[in-house]
């Protein structure tokens, strides 16, 4: 059967690791979606404080599969 699926663009944030920002983002996602089956990373990028890492953020855009009617 064929499949159509719809992207969303999200940006987790963790203070530990961009893997971690990742995982924060689909895990939040799956909370709401469903049916979701795939992620893409766009972006990472990150925040200073006081000459340090201080966050790490991750965009990523996740495929969901719409649901059959």
């Amino acid at each position: 059967m064929d499949k159509v699926y719809k992207k969303i663009t999200l940006i987790g944030t963790s203070t530990e690791s961009f893997e971690k920002a990742i995982e924060n983002a689909v895990e939040r996602a799956s909370e709401t979606l469903r049916h979701l089956d795939w992620f893409e990373v766009k972006e990472l990028r990150g925040r200073i404080s006081d000459g340090r890492v201080s966050e790490f953020q991750a965009v990523i855009e996740v495929g969901f599969r719409l649901a059959d009617h």
